[in-house]
């Protein structure tokens, strides 16, 4: 089988790596060797899959439905596998991996398709933070995960040097600076985190009605975490005439139900936004830029 990746996922690597690397160059090679290596029977390559790995489905030499992942370096694979493996399926995709490949994951199938997203948007968000509330446990010790202190260090410092270019939207990124140095001067607890968790992360499963996936694993506060679901459907929130109302109420909502400080909540999602919105800029997706930002003024 020719394992083509998907446009989704070249586009975005080529946000990320616009000078290119061989990874891409490398990967139907790499997927056949992890094909055979396993004896795998291989269905189709999930399309349009993410961003940031190929995602094909296969079977397993019994013929037990699995899913073979494959991702770069700078989509932290080997992170992923240690996360998935402390959480042992509570939660999250059980890992299946034996033997471990460098890169590579195999995991148990879910229902590709049908994410919370699918849901009514009330609902949606109660499944998803049901779902979050069971990764937020003790990171393993002497863990080698990153923090969000360290990760937004690195997303901080890209905010400046483009504020610096785009004059428009030096003020946000100053407020959302200020935040982050605020948030961060006594964070009230230090969990693991699934670290990119929105509604399309969670899918539907047979041993539990929906399962997280695709964590890029982090340690630090509940509030971080919880701060990308909030702007989940943020197209709808700005198509609606009470966008900016219905975002507060969803920032009290999930805050309350989560038992999160609502203020910390509010400032991470501001954090969020504007740096998801400044890269945006910075990648040339304009579009999505403006809607971030215009989301993130409201906070």
């Amino acid at each position: 089988m020719a394992f083509e990746p998907p446009q989704r996922l070249v586009r975005a690597l080529g946000e990320t790596a616009p000078d290119g690397d061989d990874w891409l160059e490398k990967l139907p090679e790499a997927a056949h060797q992890a094909v055979a290596l396993r004896e795998l029977t291989v269905e189709r390559v999930q399309v349009p899959g993410g961003r940031s790995s190929l995602v094909v489905l296969v079977r397993r030499p019994d013929g037990t439905p699995a899913v073979l992942k494959l991702a770069p370096p700078r989509a932290r694979p080997e992170s992923e596998r240690a996360a998935l493996a402390h959480w042992g399926g509570m939660g999250a995709v059980q890992l299946l991996d034996e033997p471990p490949v460098v890169g590579v994951l195999l995991l148990e199938r879910l229902h590709p398709d049908v994410s919370v997203r699918s849901l009514p948007e009330a609902k949606a968000l109660l499944e998803a933070a049901g779902t979050l509330r069971r990764l937020w446990v003790e990171p393993p010790g002497e863990h080698r995960f990153e923090t969000v202190e360290e990760r937004t260090g690195r997303q901080a410092e890209a905010m400046r040097a483009t504020a610096s270019a785009e004059a428009e939207v030096a003020a946000l990124v100053d407020a959302a600076l200020a935040s982050r140095e605020e948030l961060l001067a006594a964070p009230p607890e230090r969990r693991l985190l699934h670290g990119t968790f929105r509604q399309s992360k969670v899918l539907a499963g047979e041993r539990m009605p929906w399962l997280a996936v695709g964590p890029d694993p982090v340690v630090g506060e509940c509030a971080f975490d919880l701060a990308r679901l909030v702007r989940d459907r943020v197209e709808d929130l700005i198509a609606s005439p009470s966008g900016a109302a219905t975002t507060r109420r969803r920032v009290k909502r999930l805050a309350e139900s989560l038992e999160v400080d609502q203020e910390r909540l509010r400032g991470w999602t501001l954090f969020r936004a504007v740096e998801s919105g400044v890269r945006a800029l910075r990648v040339g997706r304009p579009k999505d830029a403006e809607l971030l930002l215009e989301f993130a003024g409201w906070l």
